[in-house]
């Protein structure tokens, strides 16, 4: 969207993405101690969700109900540790030769 022609597109307002983005780098510095580049999307995902199921007129959540709604999209989903810290055992392999 081009600021100079246009602010408002339907329903997507350049004001509500700057918003997005501002929560976005505020929930960054003010709830992780240490952000890692390779989870970037994690987090990203996770602001989309807060963002999206946040407690509007038209969308009354409270506390409980989006917590019920987070858990019934992770269910029957597994993270590793390794995936996790990014030490999975097919990355660790590559560019590291043999010592055979």
């Amino acid at each position: 969207m081009n600021h100079i022609e246009e602010y408002v597109k339907g329903q997507v307002h350049t004001n509500g993405l700057e918003n997005f983005w501002s929560l976005f780098k505020r929930n960054l510095r003010g709830t992780y101690v240490s952000v890692e580049p390779f989870h970037l999307d994690r987090y990203l995902d996770e602001q989309v969700f807060r963002y999206n199921n946040r407690a509007t007129k038209d969308n009354p959540l409270n506390d409980a109900e989006r917590f019920y709604l987070a858990m019934s999209q992770i269910s029957g989903r597994r993270l590793t540790y390794a995936k996790l810290t990014g030490k999975e055992t097919d990355s660790l392999r590559i560019g590291i030769p043999s010592l055979a």
